[in-house]
């Protein structure tokens, strides 16, 4: 069962094969060997869900059941539930326990999902390694001195060692799928608006998204059907039609056109990672893809341009936790330095307190037209790339990262080498497209590489399929982390 999909978890339930009770508490107890080697989790509450299984099994009992009921799902904590103490990974928020679930918690309670746990995180999703964590660095399953990959490194750290069939994320510049490839999963960044924001604690809002994470493209197809969806309480939300994103998974690829970006091919990207991106491109090939180059002249310029972005977003964002306004309102401040004073002494990690001061320093005044409105021209620009190489391909295709997951302590010191580690995936946040990483091989000292796949807005059901077909015809997605055994 710990390996088995959710298809198969849904049918053994339907079929009373296990009960969901009995197949949450495998899970609780897989959680309760390995969590204290991984640091996958922040809260686990067997109680709270024990009792929503139960609930699970009673639906099902009464054939009221949906294809995740009675199904265990991992939360990343930065998503709020009723109930349960929600974090963000950082200390000022240690106590807090919500009145209330985010819209994508709800949509899975009302599916009948049972609430796993909630997942560790960096700090308020500021991070690209999950080690800012004020709970401590998670694990990578597939190497413990190893970094996950972040921010959602909890979700995908659980996943990988199956301490959870399946988890949730949230993407604002890779953080949903750069842990996916660097722990050998499937992860889904949707079309910005697809999924609500509501109840999702905020880093940076014209970027944030949440998505699934599990160990296939099907998984994430049946995930995303109960994430998405409009929200009349999220002002972002897009109304539009439901889908179901199961439909096309087994079309074939024939005529099926995937541009490749040269610069992604380029300075940076490590040889074994180019190497296992080559053959999976091959593989897209042999299924009837046509590869057709193309050119993303501006995706250089993402990395700079993001992180005056988020920034400036995300110390507006964080000023509710203090009731202190920053953002616009920094001018009045007359020294920076007292502000970066008052948010260490607030709690924050040195993380967050160091992005806040960035933030606050781009929009405050004589710097706002010089860095912050220069930034969303070139996200203008970076935008419009992907228009004309739409023109040219259906999706387009290449590495996650440029790396595999890299040792634990030996970015943190380097921000701009950690920040480089999304040059790939942060683009798709710019732009507000969908993306997503599967699992295409191994890479030194045989730790997972994944493959990126970025499709025009709203084109979810498409990128699965491909995906789905890529998964049918390898098995990279099936491999275990060494040393995890069921």
């Amino acid at each position: 069962m710990l390996n088995a999909s959710l298809k198969e978890l849904s049918a053994a339930l339907a079929q009373k094969k296990i009960s969901s009770a009995e197949l949450t508490k495998l899970f609780l107890d897989r959680t309760s060997k390995l969590n204290g080697a991984l640091n996958a989790f922040i809260t686990v509450d067997a109680e709270k869900s024990l009792a929503q299984a139960r609930v699970a099994d009673g639906r099902i009992a009464k054939d009221d059941a949906e294809p995740l009921t009675g199904v265990p799902v991992a939360h990343k904590d930065i998503f709020v539930a009723k109930g349960w103490r929600t974090t963000c990974g950082s200390k000022m928020l240690s106590n807090f326990v919500s009145p209330y679930d985010a819209h994508v918690i709800g949509r899975f309670n009302d599916a009948g999902a049972v609430i796993l746990g909630k997942t560790n995180m960096d700090e308020f999703a500021m991070g690209s390694s999950s080690e800012t964590s004020f709970y401590g660095p998670v694990k990578n399953p597939w190497n413990a001195d190893c970094v996950p990959g972040g921010s959602s490194g909890g979700s995908a750290a659980a996943v990988a060692a199956r301490m959870a069939p399946a988890a949730t994320g949230t993407d604002t510049g890779g953080s949903i799928r750069q842990p996916a490839a660097l722990s050998g999963l499937s992860g889904l960044k949707p079309t910005y608006g697809l999924v609500s924001r509501y109840g999702m604690i905020a880093f940076a809002s014209s970027l944030d998204q949440g998505g699934p994470m599990a160990k296939s493209a099907q998984d994430l197809a049946l995930l995303l059907n109960v994430m998405a969806g409009f929200d009349p309480n999220d002002s972002t939300s897009v109304e539009r039609a439901r889908e179901d994103y199961v439909r096309d998974l087994e079309k074939p690829l024939a005529r099926l056109r995937i541009g490749v970006p040269k610069e992604h091919f380029g300075e940076g990207l490590a040889a074994d990672v180019g190497k296992a991106v080559e053959a999976a491109l091959a593989q897209l090939e042999k299924l009837g893809a046509k590869r057709v180059p193309i050119g993303l002249p501006s995706s250089g310029l993402s990395v700079p341009a993001y992180y005056v972005i988020a920034p400036a977003e995300a110390s507006s964002n964080l000023s509710r936790y203090d009731g202190v306004r920053y953002g616009h309102r920094a001018k009045e401040y007359s020294d920076l330095a007292d502000m970066y004073r008052k948010t260490r002494a607030e709690g924050f990690g040195a993380e967050v307190r160091r992005r806040i001061l960035i933030g606050t320093y781009v929009l405050s005044h004589g710097y706002y037209d010089a860095y912050y409105l220069k930034a969303q021209r070139i996200r203008r620009l970076i935008a419009n790339d992907f228009v004309e190489a739409f023109k040219l391909c259906d999706l387009v295709v290449g590495p996650t990262t440029p790396t595999v997951a890299f040792k634990i302590g030996a970015k943190a010191a380097d921000p701009v080498q950690m920040y480089l580690n999304d040059i790939y995936t942060i683009p798709a946040n710019l732009a507000g497209l969908p993306g997503m990483s599967i699992p295409c091989g191994f890479g030194k000292d045989n730790l997972p590489v994944g493959l990126h796949i970025v499709g025009n807005y709203f084109t979810e059901a498409k990128m699965l399929n491909v995906a789905h077909q890529y998964q049918k015809a390898t098995d990279w997605h099936k491999r275990e982390p060494t040393g995890i055994h069921p």
